[in-house]
């Protein structure tokens, strides 16, 4: 059964109950990871991941909370035994901060390190991400402070659709993105430039048809009285929870 595994839930914002948003999908053998702005390796465990499953990493755009964890998820994947390559899909901006980020250190006696690949995905509507005997992921633009994608996974196995808004404000590229999703996970850091609220989250969910909203990237509260009025707007809405897990 295809899953999806919130390995975080937080935006940039400092809580001692979140951290930042990074997922995983798993179907059998076969885990994606997306953005890496923590300990992703300390987050797979806890989701009961093995490791060497990981036979991606997307990296949705430049910001520190979904990149600046790339280092140590590799160092972890080295030291746990990981000899394999590892590839990683991302547009060109995200590409070129987390071979920044890797670079800054000295790994050079480092013996038996994997192999990194990295695979740069065009910055447009529908652009394919990967394909593989699990799921086909295609990305298509969102809009934030800078380049960044949003994504849809859909499961060969069952035709279950998830798609993930990643930071942006509500856009119609997003939009027909998440078209008929299973389930959408949409960021709720609240209404600003390059960012949505969770009632323009739920109002996204409604007018595409989804089946269920996951709400992530949160700030330290979301007030009550909005979540009643999020609620309205779609009923079958939740505030997703650190390392929940839903089958899509």
């Amino acid at each position: 059964m295809p899953t999806l595994h919130l390995l975080g839930t937080g935006s940039a914002h400092s809580s001692p109950e979140r951290t930042t948003t990074m997922l995983a999908v798993t179907e059998g053998d076969s885990t994606i990871v997306i953005d890496c702005g923590g300990d992703v390796a300390q987050r797979l465990l806890a989701s009961g991941i093995d490791l060497e499953t990981v036979d991606g990493l997307i990296v949705t755009h430049e910001h520190p909370d979904h990149v600046s964890g790339f280092p140590l998820f590799i160092e972890k994947l080295w030291l746990a035994g990981r000899r394999r390559s590892l590839t990683i899909f991302g547009i060109p901006e995200a590409i070129q901060q987390a071979r920044k980020c890797w670079e800054v250190f000295d790994t050079s006696h480092w013996k038996g390190l994997p192999d990194l690949i990295y695979v740069e995905v065009s910055h447009e509507e529908r652009a394919e991400v990967l394909e593989d005997d699990s799921f086909e992921v295609t990305a298509s633009p969102g809009q934030h402070a800078t380049p960044v994608i949003g994504l849809r996974v859909v499961s060969k196995r069952t035709g279950g659709i998830m798609t993930y808004s990643c930071d942006t404000e509500p856009c119609e590229s997003i939009a027909r993105l998440s078209n008929r999703s299973d389930l959408l996970v949409h960021e709720a850091n609240g209404k600003g430039p390059g960012h949505s609220s969770a009632r323009q989250a739920a109002e996204v969910a409604r007018d595409t048809g989804a089946r269920r909203l996951i709400l992530v990237h949160l700030p330290p509260e979301i007030p009550k009285d909005e979540m009643q009025l999020v609620r309205r707007i779609f009923p079958d809405v939740e505030i997703g929870d650190e390392l929940a897990t839903y089958s899509f």
